[in-house]
């Protein structure tokens, strides 16, 4: 079973997430919170696999509650909400630890889905939305260049910078793997060692990273 825990401020909003995941047979829903505070205080007592976490709530946010449980519950893995899909919180949640993140407008299945990917350890965030959303909001500022990449960034080799770089383009595995004419599983060992070498967890932190350190240039945030 996938012990999920709902943190939102909205007690109609997580009824409807509730009505949602509780009568999936592999889901069980142990916990409400109506914020970051009572999250972090109820995922110590009941041990969640996944928390679902609005971004926006008083008390403690959903950015420093993400945080907070990174750094105590590890195992109690971060699926980020928020009501716009275009959101600088979202990125700060994906930094401090979340690993997915959905608008709240998606489907039921794909809110499921997402738990399941969640709980399976993978980052549950479409490539190009995740690229997009990233490239909007991490940028260096005027006054604050960004250092250059080394040709080999951390010991990388050729064909691994080649795939951060794809990576942080918005390519899944597949389309990675047909641009350069490799198999999927390659693609995947390949992204293995990306992440080992730059010392991220998944693929949300490797994009983060690619942007900030110049890899690939940010988008300027629309005005």
């Amino acid at each position: 079973m996938i012990r999920v825990l709902i943190a939102d401020d909205q007690p109609l909003v997580r009824r409807g997430l509730a009505l949602i995941l509780a009568p999936q047979p592999d889901v069980e829903v142990v916990g409400e919170a109506g914020d970051g505070a009572e999250a972090v205080e109820l995922a110590g007592r009941l041990g969640p696999d996944v928390v679902v976490m609005d971004i926006r709530m008083p008390v403690l946010d959903g950015v420093r509650a993400t945080a907070e449980l990174a750094r105590t519950r590890p195992g109690s893995r971060v699926l980020a909400l928020s009501t716009f899909d275009m959101d600088e919180y979202v990125v700060a949640a994906l930094r401090a630890g979340a690993y997915g993140f959905l608008p709240k407008d998606v489907s039921p299945e794909e809110l499921i889905a997402a738990v399941r990917t969640v709980h399976a350890g993978e980052a549950a965030v479409a490539p190009r939305l995740l690229t997009r959303l990233i490239s909007t909001y991490v940028r260096a500022t005027p006054r604050e260049p960004r250092p250059a990449v080394p040709a080999s960034p951390t010991g990388m080799t050729p064909r691994e910078l080649e795939i951060w770089r794809l990576l942080a383009g918005g390519f899944d595995n597949a389309e990675i793997a047909e641009e350069l004419d490799i198999s999927v599983s390659t693609v995947k060992n390949h992204i293995t060692g990306v992440f080992g070498k730059l010392g991220v967890r998944d693929r949300a932190q490797a994009v983060i990273a690619a942007y900030e350190s110049g890899l690939v240039e940010a988008d300027r945030k629309p005005a």
